[in-house]
């Protein structure tokens, strides 16, 4: 069966689904894992995203583009992958890209886009608060502002908004403390 090289550079177009392997580094150099396996690491991660409550396609597509060699397919590679039609892969992509957990990109010289995750994905989807939070915050102040913050249910409103701006200022200190630790982590 033949393979993509971890040397063919990310402009390049893929080799069919089917076909490609994933390189893993380990202590003696890159190894070659085999379809199947790496097929098995998409449904098990898939899996235990969407029992975190992601929705299931979009688990599935995310977890095909982080097990995959360059984080990089097309709509056709990952509805080849995952055995699932063009419109599913068209809801998920949709549903990654809002919550900032990948990109589309077009290939330079080509017609099709393409789906990136980057590396470090989940940095930017769960530091995005202000983006996020700041429309349930908005409503919640408006909510506690019609119900008065002396009812129960403007109460209630009134220790979400507080929770959630506590969030947003406590994102700040990790964002911080994360660049911290990859610096580190890199030496």
């Amino acid at each position: 069966m033949p393979s993509r090289s971890p040397s063919v550079s990310a402009s390049s177009s893929h080799a069919p689904a089917s076909v490609r392997t994933a390189a893993r580094r380990a202590d003696d150099g890159p190894a070659v894992v085999s379809h199947e396996e790496s097929h098995a690491v998409v449904e098990r991660l898939g899996a235990a995203l969407s029992g975190a409550g992601f929705p299931p396609m979009p688990s599935r597509v995310f977890a095909a583009l982080l097990v995959d060699d360059d984080g990089r397919m097309t709509a056709a590679e990952l509805s080849q992958e995952l055995s699932v039609s063009a419109a599913a892969v068209s809801g998920a992509v949709r549903y990654l890209g809002h919550v900032g957990l990948l990109r589309r990109e077009r290939e330079r010289g080509g017609r099709k886009d393409v789906f990136v995750v980057l590396d470090d994905a989940w940095h930017g989807a769960l530091t995005s608060t202000d983006q996020i939070y700041a429309p349930i915050i908005a409503a919640l102040a408006d909510g506690v502002e019609h119900l008065g913050v002396r009812t129960s249910a403007g109460a209630r409103l009134q220790l979400s908004r507080e929770f959630l701006e506590f969030v947003t200022e406590e994102m700040r200190g990790i964002v911080d403390r994360w660049e911290n630790y990859k610096r580190d982590r890199i030496r």
